[in-house]
């Protein structure tokens, strides 16, 4: 018998309202809530959240010698036009380049590390 059961995924960033909005265009949703905590209610009923941190130091990646904390894994149809929307939305690539491969880094604007991955 599981103790607890996951509520929600929390994102430390400095402008909740900002990162919010960012992974509502890349995953769908809308959003609740403004300043310091921002919800993200995604179209299947699961939510991401967001809270404020100020000094928000962005994980190093790839860095074996510091930690990513977590990442996130989105699943897309096409890879090509997933990777247009997030760069055009303020991601950064992170290890990108490899196009055999069926997965892609990234970073959100906040600098979390979040891989775009085929289907």
């Amino acid at each position: 018998m599981a103790l607890a059961e996951l509520g929600v995924v929390v994102l430390d960033c400095p402008d909740p309202r900002a990162l919010a909005g960012f992974y509502a265009e890349v995953l769908g949703g809308s959003t609740e809530g403004d300043g310091d905590w921002v919800d993200l209610k995604l179209p299947d009923g699961r939510s991401l959240a967001f809270q404020a941190a100020p000094g928000l130091t962005p994980p190093a990646w790839p860095a074996p010698e510091h930690s990513q904390q977590f990442h996130l894994d989105l699943t897309v149809d096409d890879l090509d036009a997933a990777e247009r929307g997030v760069l055009a939305l303020g991601a950064k690539p992170l290890d990108a380049e490899d196009r055999s491969r069926g997965w892609r880094v990234y970073a959100d604007p906040a600098g979390h590390p979040f891989c775009l991955c085929s289907r």
